[in-house]
């Protein structure tokens, strides 16, 4: 970026990193609280990333700091290494945080940021929901003033009537507290529903700390003394920028520190290529970041912040939408929320020591209440009732077991799940490290064909997004399932994301080829299977995009519309060059009123034996009024020159020698193909010239591509047809 323009939105990104800094203050004290780390931990963790990521990051207006998925891992660190001793196990906590860093470091020089798309999406929901469910509880202890109950989350939940009763008895001092951590959750809730522009200048987490902070200056004012107790407001040490702790590396030959240090690896990752692929989305500017070079900074970022005493450094979704959100354009907008940051923390130290536990509490328990909202239980649902078991299954094994041992769990709950929908485990066994993408430039219509044989999962999705990152973003690539027995939700959700991309730059991506699998669910991320003929249901709700597309092209012509599937066998075997294939569905099929002009996608194959093939493809089918010679028309390809060193003619017509050569016709009676083509007709077909055309005398068969027709290739096809029809009827 030139520093012309750097400077010229220099203002932008200071405001956003303003805005941002509000949000982030509140959110850094709590999340170290509830981490088991000191609460400048949290301060400490959002400055260094903010600044080394600017400067050494790959992404663009992405902002760094303490991560809502970590808070569960570092505090079993905390509590498991330390064995009861807080302070020593922050210590310990300390060097593991400084070792993930490392090796976040090491995955960016190893260009490991690909191993994202080994995780289904579902089971990383699901992991992600098991995190809010912990948080929220045990958040929800804090903000009723529990500081020091701790237990399973079957335990904390078994808890909460007692904890509510136990409010009756308690002291005003607490009651206070526990009242200001109410309001605070309401504030957290209902923001979202307030319309008035100038309450929604300051951010929701801000308001929750004006509220703490007015309570402290009524009371000051009206008693002289703040009520609540002062073992539920939050401190800061005075020597803040001085007192920095020495990590503790003594337990590193234990095996539980490195399990630690793997489950810190693994959420810190995760969470952080999840939000700097969400934020991508985001960017005005269009850009893709640099995945592995952003691990590499969120590694150096982690080690300094470890050295300084606070937690791993990691991208955060909410805090990087609000930065777009306030126009920010370049990670400039990181670095100054960093600056804003340190500078609250300086100037306004006296004053936070003002704000009580249950404030910050109470924007967590918000937190993980949005990690595990009903609303992503019904999205699992809808999208198909194996991603809800998938999900539920991950979901349940992290409560019950770990990070680490949860997503193992999901990955093999997610295998399990496909292997029962495909009834084949050998489709998985067989053919994983098989190249199951073949990519290809169509020369016809120079988009890029991506085809796609076997399967295609969480397994295997790495070399079909290695042939999309290959296109140009303002192309057009077709991405064809015809082939392909199984394609899972993870897949679908990243092609939508592929989609949305291209777009942004200008270019599409389509997809085919997935009209015959069957789904379960009307989601358009739900998994389809590849079904034989005789087991495939009539389609109803799960109608693929294109289907819808095709849909609202017959409708738009006034034609019918049928997506579910027949067999003719005998459809094509009149039409000279068809006369050995054995159809064996005809679908999604586009009728006119008369019933004259129809397009269809077909499945049929050629051939016997070792020299059967499947051809999957759209047809459209013209019915003359009147008889005209029989003939096959295709551009001259390579094989049609080799056919003529073998003996084999085409049709020339003399007096065009240019059409003669660029193209291939074949016929019964040569005199009479001659005279059926007229230079009228010649003209007309050398402006369509990509079409493979087939004459029985009394219809057309018109075929584009061997593959199934993008809606806009369908249109036009039977834009051809129709003006075809007109043609040879004059």
């Amino acid at each position: 970026m030139a520093k012309s323009s750097i400077f010229a939105s220099l203002h932008r990104n200071i405001f956003a990193g303003f805005v941002v800094s509000l949000i982030a203050l509140p959110l850094a004290l709590g999340l170290a609280v509830a981490s088991g780390f000191p609460m400048v931990a949290g301060i400490v963790t959002a400055v260094v990333g903010g600044v080394l990521v600017s400067i050494f990051g790959g992404s663009y207006v992405t902002i760094t700091g303490p991560g809502y998925g970590l808070v569960v891992v570092l505090l079993s660190a905390v509590a498991v290494l330390g064995e009861g001793d807080m302070q020593a196990g922050y210590l310990y906590a300390l060097s593991a945080v400084i070792i993930s860093g490392g090796l976040l470091l090491l995955f960016g020089f190893l260009r490991f940021g690909a191993l994202s798309d080994f995780f289904p999406a579902s089971a990383i929901q699901g992991m992600l929901s098991a995190i809010g469910v912990t948080l929220l509880l045990k958040q929800f202890y804090v903000m009723l003033g529990d500081m020091k109950t701790k237990g399973t989350v079957l335990e904390l939940l078994g808890g909460v009537p007692e904890l509510i009763k136990s409010l009756e008895t308690a002291p005003s001092e607490q009651l206070y507290a526990v009242g200001i951590g109410v309001i605070s959750l309401s504030i957290m809730f209902f923001y979202s529903k307030i319309t008035n522009r100038v309450f929604r200048l300051i951010p929701a987490p801000m308001w929750v700390i004006l509220l703490a902070l007015g309570f402290d200056v009524y009371f000051s004012v009206v008693s002289g003394e703040n009520p609540i107790s002062k073992k539920l407001l939050i401190s800061l040490p005075n020597d803040i920028l001085t007192s920095v702790p020495t990590p503790d590396f003594s337990k590193w030959k234990e095996p539980v520190f490195w399990g630690i240090v793997l489950s810190v690896t693994l959420v810190s990752s995760i969470e952080s290529l999840l939000s700097i692929k969400a934020v991508d989305k985001l960017d005005p500017e269009k850009r893709r970041s640099n995945i592995n070079k952003d691990m590499r900074a969120l590694g150096i970022a982690t080690i300094v912040s470890g050295f300084l005493g606070g937690m791993n450094v990691g991208t955060v979704i909410s805090r990087s939408s609000v930065n777009v959100n306030n126009q920010a354009t370049n990670r400039s907008s990181n670095f100054f929320h960093a600056i804003f940051l340190l500078l609250f923390v300086i100037v306004f130290q006296r004053q936070l020591g003002k704000i009580p536990f249950t404030a910050l509490a109470a924007i967590l328990v918000y937190t993980g209440y949005k990690l595990t909202a009903p609303a992503i239980f019904v999205r699992m649902f809808r999208i198909g009732k194996e991603q809800l078991f998938i999900f539920l299954t991950t979901l349940i094994a992290t409560l019950v077991t770990d990070l680490i041992s949860g997503i193992l769990i999901g990955l093999l709950a997610t295998f399990a799940v496909h292997v029962v929908l495909n009834k084949a485990f050998w489709l998985f066994s067989r053919n994983l490290l098989k190249p199951n993408v073949l990519m290809y430039k169509e020369s016809e219509t120079q988009s890029y064909y991506v085809g796609v044989i076997h399967f295609c999962t969480f397994l295997n999705f790495y070399k079909l997004k290695a042939k999309l990152d290959m296109v140009p973003q303002t192309d057009k690539v077709v991405v064809d399932f015809s082939l392909c027995s199984f394609v899972d939700h993870t897949v679908q959700e990243s092609l939508h994301n592929y989609e949305e991309l291209f777009v942004r730059k200008g270019g599409v991506v389509e997809i085919i080829g997935l009209d015959v699998h069957e789904t379960d669910s009307s989601h358009p991320f739900a998994v389809r299977t590849l079904r034989p003929m005789q087991k495939l249901r009539v389609f109803g709700s799960g109608k693929t995009r294109r289907q819808q597309q095709l849909e609202a092209l017959a409708e738009q012509r006034g034609w019918s519309y049928k997506a579910s599937p027949k067999t003719q066998k005998h459809l094509l075997r009149d039409h000279l060059g068809y006369q050995t294939t054995s159809v064996e569905r005809v679908y999604n099929k586009l009728s006119s009123p008369n019933k004259e002009v129809s397009l269809f996608d077909i499945r049929y194959s050629e051939g016997v034996f070792i020299a059967k093939e499947s051809v999957q493809t759209t047809l459209l089918r013209v019915q003359l009024t009147n008889p005209i010679p029989v003939f096959s028309f295709d551009r001259e390809m390579l094989i049609e020159k080799l056919s003529h060193l073998a003996g084999f003619r085409d049709i020339d017509f003399p007096e065009h020698p240019d059409f003669s050569d660029d193209f291939y016709v074949r016929g019964n009676n040569p005199e009479k193909v001659r005279r059926f083509f007229t230079s009228d007709l010649i003209s007309f077909f050398s402006a369509y010239g990509f079409y493979h055309i087939m004459c029985n005398g009394r219809e057309l068969i018109v075929r584009q591509f061997l593959r199934p027709a993008t809606p806009a290739e369908a249109t036009a096809m039977i834009e051809f047809g129709l003006a075809l029809k007109k043609k040879i009827k004059g």
